[in-house]
């Protein structure tokens, strides 16, 4: 007769899976790395199935633990929420959120708010990744990203942006195309790993002026989101993006200086895996985050 591995046991070895160490495991189960790794090993010889593999003092997932991870991790926050309910707490239903940095910082955090108050108190896991996300493993429900990423769950298109010369309103004057060149230029590049983001290179090319070395000037900044802030703090013009820049628009902290846009490459897409789809949380979820993103991006400030 098979022996079933311990309930100590299986929360040790998720624990550990989750937070990446047996270290990590061990402070949030208020035990010994020891006895975490103790526990593992003893589940591992109860399954007759390895795990871990144990390399130079890490500790990376098997094949065998990559596929226990994600269905131990939903059932032990199913005990933890019916443990809530039995003690008299609502049921609160959880919500993983995986976007881009700059979306969470600023972005969308401020606008959770309003979900909650229109669908109900949710815990939500709001966290800013750069692609690619690992789904199971962190049991992520929903995730927005800039372009297709994540063809293996199912992902759909749902909005198109462009980039707009932004600056302070005490920075504009009167400018034309050809003396922008003149002006401090804020430059926003996602980095070696992340997509290529419209230059002001190619937004003088798309206007038909050749601005020199003069496009190459300025600030700069790895993130849609800080290239956004250096704009409103007066230090100079950017290439904003629409979803970031309404808001500021509307409000009068950015104005548009010049009517020339640059519609971005790709396609904003939201994936939801299948485990996660017929959930009612995701649904709302995802039909309010389209809103919201549509929202911004048809702003009247922009057209």
């Amino acid at each position: 007769m098979a022996v079933l591995p311990s309930l100590k046991g299986l929360q040790a070895f998720e624990a550990a899976a989750r937070t990446g160490s047996f270290a990590g495991a061990a402070e949030e189960l208020s035990v010994s790395a020891a006895a975490v790794s103790q526990l593992i090993r003893t589940v591992e010889e109860q399954m007759d199935r390895k795990l871990f593999h144990r390399v130079n003092r890490r500790a990376v997932l098997t094949e065998a633990g990559v596929e226990m991870l994600p269905r131990l991790t939903m059932a032990f926050q199913e005990i933890g929420s019916v443990a809530r309910q039995s003690g008299g707490d609502a049921f609160r239903p959880r919500l993983v959120v995986s976007v881009p940095p700059s979306m969470a910082m600023g972005w969308l955090s401020q606008r959770l708010a309003g979900f909650v108050a229109s669908h109900g108190a949710v815990d939500i896991s709001l966290r800013g990744d750069d692609d690619p996300v690992p789904f199971d493993r962190e049991l992520i429900d929903i995730r927005l990203s800039y372009g297709p990423h994540y063809r293996e769950h199912p992902t759909e298109d749902i909005v198109q942006d462009a980039v707009y010369p932004v600056c302070a309103p005490g920075l504009a004057g009167t400018i034309k195309p050809e003396g922008l060149a003149s002006l401090p230029l804020i430059h926003t590049g996602w980095g070696p790993t992340g997509a290529s983001f419209p230059s002001w290179h190619n937004w003088f090319e798309a206007a038909g002026i050749e601005p020199g070395r003069a496009a190459q000037r300025g600030l700069s900044a790895n993130s849609s989101r800080a290239a956004l802030d250096l704009a409103i703090s007066g230090l100079g013009v950017a290439l904003a993006q629409g979803i970031y820049c309404a808001e500021a628009l509307e409000d009068g902290r950015l104005v548009r200086p010049l009517a020339q846009a640059l519609e971005l490459r790709q396609p904003y897409c939201l994936t939801i895996p299948e485990r996660s789809a017929r959930r009612d949380v995701v649904a709302a979820f995802r039909q309010w985050l389209i809103d919201e993103c549509r929202r911004a991006v048809g702003s009247p400030a922009l057209r």
